[in-house]
Order: C-alpha cells, then sequence, then structure tokens
C-alpha cells in the first residue's frame, strides 16, 4: 500500500477510534466534507473542498463542476427516512462525485452514517463482493435496484461492533484497488 493511501487508512480507523464520527453531520454535504477533510487533510491541499474541475472515469463523466454546487444542495435537500430513500441519495452523490480524489471511500462511510442513524443498521462491507458492488454502483444511475438488492443483504444490526466498521475500512480501501501489504 502506498503510503498516501496508508495514511488516509490510519486516518479512517481513527475517526471511529477516537469518536470523532459522532461529530459529523448526517446525510448533509458539509457532513461529506467533514469525513474527506478527515480522511485526506494531511495529504491533499484539496480535501474537503468540492471539486471546480470536471472528471470521469472509466468513460462517465460526474456531474458538470460549474453545476456541482446547485446539484449538491438538491441531494442534500433528498429525505433519508427509509432505505430506498438513503441508497437514492447514495447513489446521487455518486454521480456528482464532489471531490477530485477519495469520493467512493468517503462516500460509504457517509451511506454507513445516514444507516446507522435513519434504520439502526449497518452495511456489512466485508461480505459486499468487490467485483458485485462495483458493477451495480456502474449501472446505479440507470437502475439501483443491483445496488439496493447487494446492500440489503448485508445490512447488519450490529452497528457497534468494531470489527464490521475497520473490516468494512479495510474493504472499502480494496474496492479502490489499495490493498496492504503482506508485511504490514
Amino acid at each position: 500500500m502506498k503510503n498516501i493511501d496508508k495514511k488516509s487508512l490510519e486516518r479512517a480507523y481513527q475517526l471511529f477510534e477516537t469518536g470523532d464520527i459522532n461529530r459529523i453531520e448526517i446525510g448533509t454535504t458539509k457532513g461529506l466534507q467533514q469525513i474527506h477533510k478527515y480522511l485526506f487533510g494531511d495529504l491533499y491541499n484539496f480535501a474537503g473542498q468540492i471539486r471546480s474541475q470536471n472528471i470521469s472515469k472509466g468513460g462517465f463523466r460526474f456531474a458538470t463542476a460549474l453545476y456541482l454546487h446547485e446539484i449538491l444542495v438538491k441531494i442534500e435537500q433528498m429525505p433519508e427516512t427509509n432505505f430506498e430513500q438513503i441508497i437514492a441519495k447514495y447513489v446521487e452523490m455518486n454521480i456528482a462525485h464532489p471531490f477530485m480524489e477519495g469520493n467512493g471511500r468517503t462516500m460509504r462511510i457517509w451511506l454507513d452514517m445516514m444507516l446507522k442513524t435513519r434504520l439502526k443498521k449497518v452495511t456489512n462491507w466485508q461480505f459486499v463482493d468487490k467485483t458485485l458492488y462495483l458493477q451495480a454502483m456502474e449501472r446505479s444511475p440507470i437502475n439501483a435496484l443491483e445496488l439496493k438488492t447487494l446492500i440489503f443483504a448485508h445490512l447488519s444490526e450490529d452497528i457497534d461492533n468494531r470489527e464490521i466498521i475497520f473490516k468494512g475500512i479495510e474493504q472499502s480501501y480494496y474496492y479502490e484497488g489499495y490493498q496492504k501489504d503482506d508485511n504490514e
């Protein structure tokens, strides 16, 4: 694992270990920015800042930077009282992709904070297959049923289980192509 990734992974652990996660706004753009800044504040000068450039990944163009602030206001206003609404909000935030780097890792924590607060559940990410998850995310702007089914199948009511949280963080980094070295 590269130093930058190792450092942000350590920060992700700290976010939960210190209880700082409990000071993050739930379901808001500000809360997402707070998570991003916490994870990447020592690594990127743009940590926690909404991007001002257009970005794409695998041929998919995320929300145009010119309209990003207006889009984020609309996403923030989306309801989050049930599972369907929370996943819809998560999908829209993924389409927005508000940061230059680190969106996925930040948004999965943001999603779980909404699930934990609103539904008293978290995703047990360690059992969510990387390929199936990435394919579901790729298709989610057209139809989120696959993503909903995948996440719903791995919800846990054990919301304060340290192992579920930490294995989930590791899985989140694995989704992005980062792995701990065997000698770590």
